[in-house]
């Protein structure tokens, strides 16, 4: 393929695939340009300044695409939502592409060689010896690079796929067999707070025929991955309280209560010693799988040995069940605890609080509300009085064991598409036209997204079709997306979006 800068010279024998692989090839720079600049913007909900200067940097890049963007906003001063559109004469089918620009809070003082909004390129992984190399000035960039930086993977790598692939179908005059909504979520990392509310003041905007969200990983095997649902999320602050001051360990130990220790107590109440969550109710409303999805799952590579390896970890959880049947089931993961201090700070103290963040992910069938209150009868049943606010001074005379609770806003439940449907095959079909190797298809995700909150309040199914490397570390520090799995992705939604009807 000979392809010259403002002129496309293709074979009419080449599949739209080679296509766009062949103009991705000449512009990996330009590509890469774009991106750098993107993720050097910090995109943390929170941070409104900088989370409204990512969105007009993706606005800046639709309208140089003709894609009519627009920001919606719940109110004056919220995080907006980014739509956009391209809309063939004659199409009959309507496809949203969703993704998210915003990213979740990071330390930059655990990052390695580099900080979270400061982009570097590497030779390869940071745990395989990768080292900062630069882009090339002219010639072939090795697929093999990694580009370190904050939502690299997650998920400013979809913003960018989408982008890319739009660009490669408009230089080849490609007609599309859909109309393309774009809409770029720029709260997913909080919980999608606003996102019920933008669905029902822009439903007629927002109606399509299916929702396609590139976000996530590509199976751990390097496999291209369609997935047909999320788990649900929800999460949960608690704090128990000891004494009103710290107190010296030798003077008052053994007899003023550590709130640390109670903290331990209360968690190891929550699961057994294989992991299962010993919640009353945690499992009782779970809607089984269907036997296509057990059979996806099935089919799918057996790759928890060698994560095994890699992680090093000798026992799993779950009780011999392998991990792609355990993400299938409601699951109570502790994201973070604090009590006094440890380290070079560590002091001979009985602390006043201990706090822990605890991270709810639920199944088809499971209520993030109902979830919550089950916690918190299960705290009441382990003698705990609970308040949602820190505890006053009776209370805490009257009461040896006292924790507050608090339920954070933003929690969905679970969303699942029956693998069956037309467009579910579809896409399916179209990810295959990108690989010789069979496609992983997969009932659920482990990880989440608001997709229940688009089912319930438009008329339209949701498809995930991931494609970061599976070790990309997002929501950790040193998160990175390898560049093959980029070209990857500009490839499948390019295919996704000139799929047959």
């Amino acid at each position: 393929m000979t392809i010259v800068l403002g002129q496309t010279l293709l074979c009419q024998s080449q599949t739209s695939n080679e296509k766009t692989r062949g103009y991705r090839q000449a512009h990996e720079r330009e590509i890469l340009d774009e991106f750098v600049k993107l993720l050097s913007i910090p995109n943390v909900a929170s941070d409104k300044p900088n989370i409204r200067a990512n969105a007009d940097v993706i606005v800046e890049m639709m309208l140089r695409r003709g894609l009519k963007p627009k920001l919606i906003e719940v109110n004056k001063g919220s995080v907006p939502a980014i739509y956009g559109e391209w809309f063939t004469p004659g199409a009959t089918r309507t496809i949203v592409f969703y993704a998210h620009y915003d990213g979740q809070p990071t330390d930059p003082k655990h990052w390695i060689g580099s900080r979270p909004w400061e982009p570097v390129f590497r030779s390869a992984a940071l745990e395989k010896g990768g080292h900062i190399v630069s882009l090339p000035m002219k010639g072939a960039i090795d697929p093999e690079w990694r580009l370190y930086a904050r939502s690299a993977a997650d998920d400013k790598a979809g913003v960018m796929a989408i982008l890319a692939a739009l660009d490669a179908l408009r230089s080849m005059n490609v007609t599309l067999t859909s109309n393309i909504k774009i809409f770029f979520d720029g709260e997913e990392e909080a919980g999608s707070p606003n996102l019920k509310e933008v669905l029902i003041r822009h439903r007629d905007l927002l109606t399509a025929d299916a929702w396609l969200i590139c976000d996530g990983p590509v199976h751990q095997s390097g496999l291209k991955q369609v997935v047909f649902g999320v788990r649900g999320d929800t999460n949960v602050d608690v704090t128990v309280y000891g004494a009103k001051r710290p107190l010296h360990s030798g003077h008052y130990g053994n007899w003023a209560p550590n709130p640390a220790m109670q903290l331990a107590r209360l968690l190891a109440s929550m699961k057994d010693t294989s992991g299962r969550v010993t919640i009353e109710g945690w499992y009782d409303d779970v809607e089984p799988l269907e036997g296509s999805e057990l059979q996806a799952i099935s089919e799918a590579p057996d790759y928890d040995e060698q994560l095994k390896s890699e992680l090093g970890i000798s026992r799993p959880e779950g009780a011999g069940k392998s991990l792609l049947h355990l993400i299938n089931e409601p699951s109570l993961n502790v994201n973070g605890l604090s009590s006094g201090d440890v380290g070079i700070l560590a002091r001979n103290i009985i602390p006043t609080t201990a706090s822990v963040v605890l991270d709810l992910r639920l199944v088809r069938g499971n209520d993030y509300q109902r979830q919550v209150r089950r916690l918190i009868e299960h705290i009441v049943k382990q003698g705990f009085f609970v308040t949602d606010r820190d505890p006053s001074d009776d209370e805490r005379s009257k009461h040896p064991l006292v924790a507050k609770v608090s339920h954070r806003n933003g929690g969905y439940n679970a969303s699942r598409t029956p693998m069956s449907l037309p467009i579910s095959l579809r896409v399916v079909e179209a990810v295959q036209r990108t690989t010789s190797n069979k496609v992983v298809r997969l009932p659920t995700s482990g990880g989440s997204l608001p997709l229940s909150i688009i089912t319930e309040n438009l008329a339209t199914v949701t498809i995930t079709v991931p494609i970061a490397n599976y070790d990309n570390n997002q929501h950790a520090e040193n998160e990175n997306i390898r560049l093959q799995n980029l070209w990857d992705g500009i490839e499948i939604y390019a295919a996704l979006m000139t799929m047959p009807k």
